[in-house]
């Protein structure tokens, strides 16, 4: 099977600047997604995609592959993430032929491990092809959330009654950001990696589901971090 790994690796970042290449354990933030697809044997190429000059001069001492810089129009705050898998999917197709997969890394989960990439993508070829995407268990239970409209507080869900304790309600899962794995035609189709068939892929470690969204998660993934070389130790 040939899995094409796609790394979506924007210069601009107005809530962490320059977040792509804020170092992590010693490591641009983007080598991190590079190296856990690095060696794994279905990926056949990892594609970097950005607009940066030194994001792609960084992610190709990683050894990716970074054959042009993406147009200005698929690096804004608004443009949509599908766009830019379609525009690297349709020039790889050109140049290299037709993957089994497109696997969408995004640099902002650092901390996903190669043994979950592989877990599914075994996943993927195991149920047909099926979309596939990630989830971690929910910080905060949607049962226990509430709105606050004024001075009043409801819950965010209607007719639900807190008398549960929180170990006796149900598991609820989040999609992580951290594994997205889809057919070429089916995201063609759909435009989306969501969908009723979709397959999750769940992961338990907490640091897996780190998503580097403000200074604090950077933080957050380097106490995360830290704390794993201790535990190895």
């Amino acid at each position: 099977m040939n899995i094409l790994a796609l790394i979506p690796a924007r210069g601009g970042s107005r809530r962490v600047p320059g977040k792509n290449l804020r170092q992590l354990g010693g490591l641009p933030l983007l080598a991190w997604s590079i190296r856990a697809a690095r060696g794994v044997p279905d990926i056949c190429d990892i594609l970097v995609s950005t607009d940066d000059a030194m994001i792609a001069t960084a992610a190709r001492e990683e050894g990716a592959l970074v054959p042009w810089l993406r147009p200005a129009a698929l690096a804004t705050d608004t443009a949509a993430t599908v766009d830019v898998c379609l525009h690297a999917l349709d020039w790889y197709e050109s140049e290299h032929g037709a993957p089994d997969g497109l696997l969408l890394l995004q640099p902002t989960s650092p901390l996903r491990q190669r043994e979950t990439v592989i877990r599914g993508i075994q996943l993927f070829r195991e149920r047909s092809r099926r979309p596939v995407v990630g989830f971690s268990p929910a910080a905060s239970h949607p049962l226990w959330c509430f709105r606050i409209d004024g001075e009043t507080v409801r819950p965010f869900i209607e007719g639900q009654e807190l008398t549960s304790r929180s170990q006796d309600l149900p598991p609820a899962f989040v999609v992580n950001g951290a594994f997205y794995l889809i057919a070429p035609r089916e995201l063609r189709q759909r435009r989306t990696f969501h969908g009723d068939d979709v397959l999750p892929l769940v992961m338990s470690d907490p640091a897996e589901a780190i998503d580097i969204d403000t200074e604090w998660d950077l933080t957050v993934a380097q106490a995360a971090l830290a704390h794993s070389v201790a535990a190895r130790q």
